[in-house]
């Protein structure tokens, strides 16, 4: 490929027109456009391939002296990039909460980027401001139910936020946990504030040894990020064993109290609103009750299934939530939008004021400046496809989806329920489920061993499970995802188990059929399979 002649003028038209029309670039974009699932089958390739044969094409520290023509950039890029990608929107692939998206956020994906807006301050982007307080002022909507008089108020103010936007579910449950340590330990007569003085003063100050955060060991991982961002230290992090998957209200009180009486304080109870591994659904209701009797801030990260709430039917599994003080939410997820568009959101307007910056060039005191309350600086206009997202679906749009995930689920533990071979771990609460390879003789055999029997079994099971599933994802036809659980069945220790996500709406009945079967086939050519056969 040759390479491009450094001009200005070269450069120019990088800025301001294709090449010519024709231009590989354009292709890809007009493939994309026409049918995305056909550009997708092309282009993806499903053999296997060492991540460290792909390491060879990205080996290269220098940067490049010379420009190159984009046509031949993108047969680059088609080559070693699009080629090793990952096809997210196929329907067998149903390990990971990443899905296929609706075809409209391909162009408007295009708007916004041209655009290129930066929502730290008005300045660099005046009508998406608005569209953002918009945006999280409808989300709020759908969480709390203010009245009208409420969001008249606060939805446009330039003193209070009724949430942050972040790029993701991680920094979103930082933001949220940010305002809470902050208010917690906030200024009061001779002490600055823990924002201005730091943890070290403010310990002193309130008398305290440590802060902590409490959650179920279900708690997404990002809270340990949260308390070691915040200084707090990951060993204040009170993950507590929840063996039905579920934190439980009066073990949250025992623990909370207990840690209290020990010379510290409880700075806040996470509740979890559709846990990434399982899907389950924390008390909230019972949890917001705790928090109230520890007097902590009580956070829902609701990164997955805060979307439920759009469900009519499934709403009220998410009883309790408009009692948290802050909650995450992940349009990335079950909103079906592109990555990078997370939400915390504040139930009192005013608490964000406690995170408040300013600088003289930018986030001036009094502006709208989005960038003030936000741990983010500059950012994308993400909240534009959210804005796309929710007028072109609509709420009973939502609704309909989610609705049909969680009935898949169903379907899905269904069939492996009825599979002689297979054994059901969590079944669904919304549109997650856990399962392993488990021989029916086998099955038979864990309900009458003694434990160092059933222990004996599982290690074997556990060591097929891993075996399937690395067979499987490397043959490249389907995918589903592994985790280790705590399961009432067998307290002794957790199991490896399958763990599926069935959001995408393009997966059917017949693709999960063919998963299973896939999955039994591939365990019978195993020396698991054979050692369990042996056994019986």
């Amino acid at each position: 490929m040759g390479e491009a002649q450094v001009s200005l003028r070269h450069l120019y038209r990088v800025f301001t027109k294709p090449e010519h029309q024709d231009s590989k670039l354009a292709q890809i974009e007009q493939h994309l456009s026409d049918n995305i699932l056909d550009f997708l089958s092309q282009h993806v390739v499903t053999k296997k391939t060492l991540l460290e044969e792909i390491e060879q094409d990205f080996s290269d520290s220098r940067v490049p002296e010379s420009p190159e023509f984009v046509s031949s950039h993108a047969e680059s890029l088609l080559d070693k990039l699009v080629a090793h990608s990952v096809n997210t929107y196929s329907p067998t692939f149903i390990g990971h909460m990443t899905s296929a998206l609706p075809y409209f956020h391909l162009p408007l994906s295009k708007l916004m980027v041209g655009l290129n807006q930066n929502l730290v301050k008005i300045e660099t982007s005046k009508a998406f401001t608005p569209l953002e307080r918009q945006v999280l002022g409808m989300m709020h909507h759908l969480v709390y139910n203010e009245d009208d008089i409420f969001y008249q108020r606060y939805l446009h103010s330039a003193r209070h936020a009724l949430g942050a936007f972040c790029s993701g579910g991680t920094v979103a449950n930082i933001t949220a946990l940010w305002v809470a340590r902050n208010k917690a330990l906030g200024p009061e007569k001779g002490f600055g504030g823990v924002a201005k003085e730091g943890l070290a003063s403010a310990y002193r100050h309130y008398g305290i040894n440590n802060l902590g955060v409490m959650c179920s060991k279900r708690g997404h991982y990002s809270l340990s990020k949260a308390v070691d961002a915040l200084g707090i230290g990951r060993q204040q992090l009170l993950a507590l064993p929840c063996p039905t998957q579920t934190l439980k209200p009066e073990d949250a009180l025992k623990a909370g109290k207990a840690y209290q009486e020990s010379g510290n304080r409880l700075l806040a109870i996470v509740g979890v609103g559709g846990t990434t591994e399982t899907g389950h659904i924390d008390p909230l209701d019972e949890l917001a009750d705790v928090a109230k009797e520890l007097g902590c801030w009580f956070h829902v990260d609701a990164a997955w299934g805060g979307a439920t709430l759009f469900s009519n039917k499934h709403r009220h599994k998410l009883k309790g939530i408009e009692r948290a003080d802050s909650i995450t939410i992940d349009a990335h997820k079950q909103m079906y939008v592109p990555m990078g568009a997370g939400m915390a959101l504040f139930k009192d307007p005013e608490n964000a004021n406690v995170v408040r910056h300013h600088a003289q060039y930018i986030l001036r005191e009094g502006s709208k400046d989005l960038g003030a309350t936000t741990l983010e600086g500059s950012r994308n206009g993400m909240a534009m496809m959210v804005y796309s997202s929710l007028h072109i679906f609509g709420r009973r749009g939502y609704e309909l989806l989610i609705d049909q995930s969680i009935e898949k689920a169903k379907t899905f533990a269904e069939m492996i329920n009825r599979h002689p071979d297979f054994e059901l771990i969590t079944a669904p609460t919304l549109s997650l489920l856990t399962y392993r390879i488990c021989p029916r003789d086998i099955q038979t055999q864990l309900q009458s061993a003694d434990t160092e029997k059933v222990n004996e079994l599982n290690q074997v099971l556990d060591r097929l499970v891993v075996n399937v599933q690395k067979l499987q994802r490397e043959a490249g036809k389907s995918f589903v995802s592994r985790t280790r659980l705590e399961s009432p069945d067998y307290p002794a220790n957790s199991v490896t188990v399958f763990r599926v996500v069935l959001a995408n709406p393009l997966t059917s009945r017949h693709d999960l059929q063919a998963i299973l079967a896939e999955q039994h086939t591939i365990a019978q050519k195993t020396q698991e399979w054979q050692h369990l056969n042996s056994s019986e």
